[in-house]
């Protein structure tokens, strides 16, 4: 068994692989380490980063922290606390408040998708689509590495208000039983490998109870097999995860290994590739899925790359997302026109199979929404836009126009074509851009 090791936040700067690199530098690691969250362990270290290519490597830029992932007020206020020394709890006193202000629970997360029971919010669930059943169980609320582009990064701060957690798995069960619609249950957070195989199955056996056989599959958000796929292949209880898989299709029930996969480096490990291959094995389904980002993956042959490894191991590409708007977006985002090109561009280069991935999709508050293509309609430059999945139901599927922007990146820069409103709010005209909130506006450098 292989002993996990992590390296957090602002001690990164002190690895021996960067002693080569600037003070300034490394005072900037530490500075926006203590704002959004950082965690690398030894398997990304020493199997995933090309040192060599440092600080370009797509994966050091994935999981370590750089000076322009902050916004220059914020940065400008932590960095002369970092720079006298301050404590962490001193520290902690200025950078939460400011946090607040990256848009934490971006696309209705907390306000529009947390279900409510007796007038108590269920804060360890989201319920946004009527199939859909999102669970965070409290043990599964880290990873084995983070990346810096995690729209879930507010999970990891520490910060108990920005947290969704779920202690007691009867919470799941009494919603679903309320809710003979959902047919499955995403077990998120975080990363539900990181649980124990004995805990996990506290969570996973009440999945397959008699009365709650409309639950028909089970998705594990995971990426573990990317950042530590000894959890898999050498863990003490690896065995005992791929039974609880085996157990869970004998007893009718898909599981899904929903994967975040950023890089096609991710996929070219040997141990990597036996964990992808284990699970198969025991009867998962395996999926793939990842936002495109600058300073990462942004041009076609890594995706076109990235999905031909997956059909090679038998993992279906899944989505293309947008970033999301929050955190680290504006060092990460890439606007809609070009990722819409890479998409494009990219499913040229491989074949049907490879072809399966839907994109660029973002995930917003009406729903997941993706960029068709381009198109000139009546004159006018336009998006063609779709959503694939809907808060309301009778919305999916349904075809939209929006007018063509080489800098959007996100659905709030862009107004409507054909119509005066989006078409989940046929209520509100849409005069010029929508706006995020004034201190997030100015976060990405965009006027408030």
């Amino acid at each position: 068994m292989t002993r996990l090791r992590v390296v957090h936040g602002p001690q990164l700067a002190d690895l021996p692989q960067l002693r080569d690199c600037g003070e300034q530098s490394k005072h900037e690691m530490r500075v926006v380490a203590s704002v959004l969250p950082f965690k690398v362990n030894q398997f990304v270290l020493d199997e995933l980063i090309d040192w060599t290519a440092v600080p370009d490597d797509p994966i050091f830029r994935l999981t370590f922290p750089a000076r322009e992932m902050l916004p220059a007020y914020i940065f400008d206020a932590v960095s002369p606390l970092v720079l006298a020394g301050a404590t962490r709890s001193e520290i902690a006193s200025v950078v939460g408040g400011l946090r607040r202000d990256l848009n934490p629970h971006p696309s209705g997360q907390l306000t529009h998708n947390v279900p409510v029971f007796d007038r108590l919010a269920q804060t360890g669930m989201q319920h946004k689509y009527r199939e859909t059943l999102l669970v965070f169980p409290s043990q599964g609320q880290t990873c084995h590495s983070y990346c810096g582009y995690c729209f879930r990064w507010a999970q990891f701060v520490g910060d108990s208000d920005l947290k969704f957690s779920c202690r007691d798995p009867r919470q799941m069960t009494e919603h679903l039983r309320r809710h003979p619609e959902i047919s499955d249950v995403l077990l998120t957070g975080g990363d539900p490998l990181v649980m124990s195989t004995v805990v996990l199955r506290r969570w996973v056996e009440p999945l397959l109870a008699r009365d709650l056989d409309h639950v028909s599959t089970i998705r594990l958000g995971t990426k573990a097999l990317a950042y530590w796929p000894h959890r898999i292949t050498d863990d003490a209880d690896g065995p005992d995860l791929l039974a609880l898989v085996r157990q869970c299709v004998d007893a009718g029930r898909t599981v899904a290994v929903m994967m975040h996969v950023s890089h096609p480096r991710e996929l070219e490990n040997e141990r990597t590739r036996r964990a992808v291959a284990l699970l198969r094995s025991a009867g998962a389904t395996l999926r793939a899925q990842a936002p495109v980002v600058r300073h990462v993956n942004d041009s076609a042959p890594v995706w076109a790359r990235m999905w031909v490894s997956m059909v090679r191991l038998g993992i279906a590409p899944y989505y293309m997302f947008v970033e999301r708007d929050t955190g680290a977006s504006a060092y990460f985002e890439v606007p809609l026109a070009r990722a819409l090109a890479i998409y494009a561009d990219a499913q040229r280069q491989v074949s049907g199979l490879a072809r399966t991935a839907r994109g660029p999709v973002m995930s917003a508050t009406p729903g997941k929404i993706v960029v068709d293509g381009e198109a000139t309609v009546a004159g006018q430059r336009v998006f063609a836009m779709r959503l694939l999945q809907a808060r309301d139901p009778d919305l999916v599927g349904r075809v939209f126009f929006a007018h063509h922007s080489d800098t959007a990146v996100w659905i709030d820069d862009l107004r409507p074509a054909m119509s005066t409103h989006w078409p989940w709010d046929p209520q509100q005209p849409v005069v010029g851009h929508q706006q995020h909130s004034p201190a997030f506006a100015a976060s990405r450098g965009a006027p408030a």
